[in-house]
Formats: structure tokens, sequence, C-alpha cells
């Protein structure tokens, strides 16, 4: 297991202690959150080939505020807001799974 992996799914004091030190605003975002949320994210998301589209999915299957809280406390306060997924992360729980569902993972559509 990697150190990245074990802080990520580490006790809620360890990976609270690591936010600070960690290099990018997202991953301090993520050590901040709850250790099940942490290793969800870990068993879903870190260290997969399609990292970057598994992480949009994830976020997007996530409850409203935790959604909102990564909108606000990330996204926002970057220097080139990514402007639609800022608003796609506002919008209800239902439109977010149907996004992520149809136009990421592209499940339910009809071949052309």
């Amino acid at each position: 297991m990697s150190a990245e992996r074990q802080i990520l799914t580490a006790p809620d004091a360890i990976a609270r202690a690591a936010a600070p030190m960690a290099p990018e605003p997202e991953q301090r975002w993520m050590l901040k959150q709850s250790r099940d949320l942490r290793r969800s994210f870990a068993d879903e998301v870190f260290g997969r080939p399609d990292e970057e589209e598994r992480q949009q999915v994830w976020m997007l299957r996530q409850p409203r505020e935790i959604r909102e809280s990564f909108a606000r406390e990330v996204l926002m306060k970057a220097d080139a807001p990514e402007r639609e997924m800022i608003w796609m992360l506002f919008q209800d729980d239902a439109a977010c799974r149907s996004y992520a569902r149809y136009v990421l993972e592209g499940i339910g559509q009809t071949p052309t």
C-alpha cells in the first residue's frame, strides 16, 4: 500500500494532521473529510488509470453537502474556476447522478 493511500485511509486524527502539508487544495479538502468518505474515494478512484473521470463520477454521486463543500472550498477558490463543474455540483442529487451515468459513464446510451 502506498504512503499516499495509507494517509488517505488513516484514522481521522492522522488525516487531519496531514491535511495542511498536502500540496494540492483537493488533497487538503479530502484529508479533512470523514474516514468513510476518504475510504470510499480510495476504493473507487485513487490510483486507477482513469482516475480523473472516476473522480468526477464519484463526486457527482456524493450527497449535496459534500459536493457543495468541495465546490466552495476547492473549485471556487481556484485561479481559473471550473464553472461548469461548479454549476453541476450545485444541482440536485438526481441531476448529478444522471449526468454521471449518462454523460460521463455512457450507461444507457443507444448506439448510433
